[in-house]
């Protein structure tokens, strides 16, 4: 692969240690970041003109449910619990290896195509072994990097011996693209008994896990404190909303070394309330950023300053705060969808930030893609961008997308198959 160099763009490093360069070049070479300079001398390297446009790290969409690519926006007027009587109980059983491999694969490319070049897919539809092999394939075929949640599609699930199998069959080989962890069910879905098993295979694995809590009545049963009464909380967990977690259970986390990950736009949409992205900030965490269904993190990005500006504002409006700055800026909101993304995805030390020795997965957004709109904070305009600003994309030094179009895959092809397993499911589930 010959050297690449992305010449003159604003670069947002996302380092503290580096800073922002408003006019600088970044050195690729192989799959690697190797120099960030105001000027970089490379002649023989292929370079990319980032002139007028803004540089910086791939998004890190910490939760998403890429199976249901080609189910986008059905869930979009459901309430949180008819998409869990809809879409878990009623269309999941109903897909097919195959249903999951095309919409798994025409999500990667979604993902990609928007800037999210980090994924934790959180795929609660392994019915069998096929299906979650599937799910790696497309992951493997779309090229973005991903951390593949192997997850519960039914009450007795995961399957401890599947997911053994798996770890040895698909990820016998560290420091590949895709990686291994599991989407439990948590402690307000089954009793604490189940929680240890699932929490035990994880770590006998040594995988991440994702939990979810605080996700309405149910995390008035403060289910954060009993794991950490347990003894089980640890800096291998990732838990998902918190919205109705209470103030000490998200210090327990952020004590634990544990992280967070919220769904902005999710958690409003369907009744959770008021995401916690205020209440974790101020107990010491920085919580990933996470879209749930595919969708843009250009979205997640402006809902989590939306939440964490009107959580301010209504302690102002109580008396509690007597505090006139914001407490989340522009420049912190893109570090979550980064830095504290890669972190919680236990990718921190490779991924997150444009520094040198980390590998180069990087997004250019073009500030001037559309008329009438000027560059004067890099970070907010990011910020107030979509998937169509983004000009290029790559992954460990490849790329994923160039002047503005996906590179190596057929996003028409894609598409056609992820409508056909769309109207095969909706045909299936309406005459069920």
């Amino acid at each position: 692969m010959p050297a690449r160099l992305i010449r003159g763009g604003h670069v947002l490093t996302m380092d503290s240690a580096l800073g922002d360069l408003p006019f600088g070049d970044v050195l690729i070479e192989d799959d690697t970041i190797v120099a960030i300079a105001p000027w970089i001398e490379a002649p023989h390297a292929d370079v990319v003109d980032a002139t007028g446009m803004i540089v910086l790290p791939g998004l890190v969409d910490a939760h998403r449910h890429l199976w249901q690519g080609a189910l986008r926006q059905i869930a979009a007027d459901w309430t949180l619990t008819e998409y869990r009587t809809g879409l878990i109980d009623r269309y999941s059983p109903l897909f097919t290896p195959g249903d999951v491999r095309d919409g798994t694969y025409f999500g990667a490319l979604e993902a990609l195509d928007g800037g999210v070049t980090t994924v934790f897919d959180s795929s609660h539809v392994v019915h069998t072994p096929e299906h979650a092999d599937a799910a790696v394939d497309a992951l493997r075929a779309a090229g973005l990097r991903a951390v593949f949640g192997y997850g519960a599609a039914a009450g007795d699930l995961p399957h401890p011996g599947d997911a053994r199998r798996l770890a040895a069959e698909q990820f016998a080989v560290p420091g590949r693209l895709v990686s291994l962890a599991l989407a439990l069910r948590g402690p307000e879905a089954t009793p604490l008994d189940v929680v240890v098993q699932d929490l035990a295979l994880a770590r006998e694995l040594g995988v991440r896990a994702s939990v979810p809590v605080g996700t309405g009545l149910a995390g008035g049963a403060e289910p954060i404190a009993r794991l950490h009464e347990s003894g089980l909380l640890g800096d291998d967990l990732i838990f998902m909303h918190g919205t109705t977690s209470t103030d000490d259970e998200l210090r327990m986390i952020a004590d634990s070394g544990a992280h967070a990950s919220v769904l902005a736009r999710a958690e409003m949409m369907w009744g959770h309330g008021l995401p916690a992205i205020g209440r974790m900030i101020e107990r010491g965490l920085r919580p990933a950023l996470s879209s749930g269904v595919p969708g843009s993190m250009f979205d997640e990005i402006r809902a989590a300053l939306q939440a964490e500006r009107a959580y301010r504002a209504g302690r102002r409006a109580a008396g509690r705060d007597e505090h006139v700055a914001v407490g989340l800026t522009s420049h912190e909101a893109i570090e979550l969808a980064t830095v504290h993304g890669a972190r919680a995805l236990g990718l921190g030390d490779r991924v997150g930030s444009l520094t040198p020795g980390k590998q180069a997965d990087l997004i250019i957004v073009d500030a001037g893609r559309r008329d009438l709109r000027l560059l004067y904070d890099a970070a907010a305009l990011v910020t107030c961008s979509n998937p169509s600003d983004v000009d290029t994309v790559l992954v460990a030094g490849e790329f994923r997308k160039r002047d503005g179009r996906l590179v190596g895959a057929d996003p028409f092809a894609a598409r056609v198959r992820a409508e056909a397993c769309r109207d095969r499911l909706v045909t299936i589930a309406g005459a069920a």
